[in-house]
């Protein structure tokens, strides 16, 4: 069944400068010629009137025609460079859809660039996270699950997963012939078990992926006027939560998400922690000892001079104790980082503090991206387990064969169909 040729805005929402309108299909040629008057050279930009079919001029703009398969959906695609104002893309679009063109779902032309080959499964999901990176951290992340070298490790365990099968099967099928080594167990099992503690690492490892791609989590909490609110908003550089004198004015957890150096911290203001009467304050209360349970780190802030103390350090959660209103006290000898959210003393030692936990989060490698992932390596690591485990080279075989699809349905080699859709439905309009 031949695949409609379809449309979409590539670039940001008009006005702008520049528009960027992607066609692909097999049709693609066609409605150039139609629109321009020929197809250009396959790579070469040309500069044409834009045409409807009336012959009436809709515009001028660079025209870049790329042939299949040597294009990112493997199929004829082109690329209209035009001004970027509504009324020019709303008359182009009017006039492709007069020639018989579709606009594009969300995601169709990456779900394209996969039917045809040009991108797995893994390297889809990295490009979904580039195109959606806020941070400088993120933007790395993303290219290494993009660009192919997250499935470069994974297509090298299959690999090796292959090489071992084929060992087993050899020696099943040819256990007479001199040239086939025997003891197969033996000869595969150092590596099998190699294999499995890479796949550990790579899950362990997972946790840091999470938080570059969702956030580091830092929750602050303390007792009621500790100067929780007020550090939040010093921190976001405007007035985020309200701030009084007045004990139990936070009743709810306050999120700010900032860019620190590249990383996506989640600064979470929570509710005074204190025995309270009214409903609501507790039930903020048990809201701030959730948040900080659930955090990657916890500000622990205590007015200076205050004897007032909280218990934090049994949540299981890195933390830092912080002295706050330094500006009303003197300074004490006291291992806490002393701050004011008035006078801005102390802020960018604690930013640093903040910044380098969450880059010690984060320690360079190839973790595995994300939880669908994680499921697979761990399915394949219990197999090539049970693999090691069994003395029968027909179940050891076999084991070892299930270990590989695990593995296949990562980057969507095998048996992937129900989870296309909610894949790419995750991208804008014209990816």
């Amino acid at each position: 069944m031949t695949q409609a040729t379809i449309f979409a805005l590539s670039s940001g929402q008009p006005p702008a400068g520049v528009a960027v309108i992607r066609i692909s299909g097999p049709a693609t040629k066609a409605v150039i010629t139609e629109i321009v008057g020929s197809v250009p050279l396959p790579r070469k930009a040309s500069l044409r009137t834009i045409r409807n079919r009336n012959g009436e001029m809709l515009d001028q703009g660079l025209i870049l025609y790329f042939e299949a398969p040597h294009s990112f959906t493997g199929e004829d695609c082109a690329e209209l460079q035009v001004h970027g104002s509504r009324a020019v893309v709303n008359a182009i679009a009017g006039t492709l859809r007069e020639l018989g063109l579709r606009s594009a779902e969300a995601g169709e032309f990456a779900r394209r660039a996969f039917e045809h080959g040009r991108l797995d499964l893994v390297e889809v999901e990295g490009l979904s996270d580039l195109v959606s990176a806020e941070t400088e951290m993120q933007r790395k992340l993303a290219l290494q699950t993009g660009m192919g070298v997250l499935s470069a490790q994974y297509g090298g365990w299959a690999e090796r997963l292959t090489h071992a099968r084929a060992m087993i099967e050899a020696e099943l099928d040819f256990a007479d012939e001199d040239d086939v080594p025997g003891s197969v167990a033996d000869t595969i099992g150092g590596d099998l078990a190699a294999l499995v503690a890479e796949m550990s690492v790579a899950s362990v490892s997972a946790k840091s992926a999470e938080i570059i791609r969702n956030g580091f989590k830092v929750a602050i909490i303390g007792a009621p006027n500790a100067g929780k609110s007020s550090l939040l908003n010093a921190m976001a550089k405007r007035e985020v939560a309200i701030v009084t004198d007045i004990a139990g004015t936070t009743r709810d957890v306050l999120t700010v998400e900032l860019d620190m150096e590249g990383y996506l911290v989640r600064l979470h203001d929570t509710a005074g922690i204190r025995e309270a009467e009214d409903v609501v304050e507790r039930e903020g209360i048990e809201r701030a000892k959730s948040a900080a349970r659930s955090a990657d780190m916890i500000l622990y802030l205590r007015e200076a001079g205050s004897t007032t103390d909280i218990v934090y350090k049994d949540y299981g959660v890195p933390y830092l104790e912080v002295e706050t209103k330094a500006d009303l006290s003197k300074r004490d000898k006291v291992e806490a980082i002393r701050i004011s959210s008035v006078t801005g003393e102390g802020l960018d030692e604690l930013h640093r503090a903040i910044v380098d936990r969450a880059r010690d989060s984060w320690n360079g490698g190839l973790p595995a991206s994300n939880d669908r992932h994680r499921e697979h390596i761990a399915l394949a690591s219990k197999f090539i387990e049970n693999a090691l485990d069994e003395p029968r080279l027909e179940l050891k075989a076999d084991a070892l064969r299930v270990a590989g699809d695990e593995l296949g349905r990562i980057t969507g080699r095998v048996d992937v169909e129900d989870l296309l859709d909610v894949i790419f439905s995750k991208f804008c309009i014209g990816k």
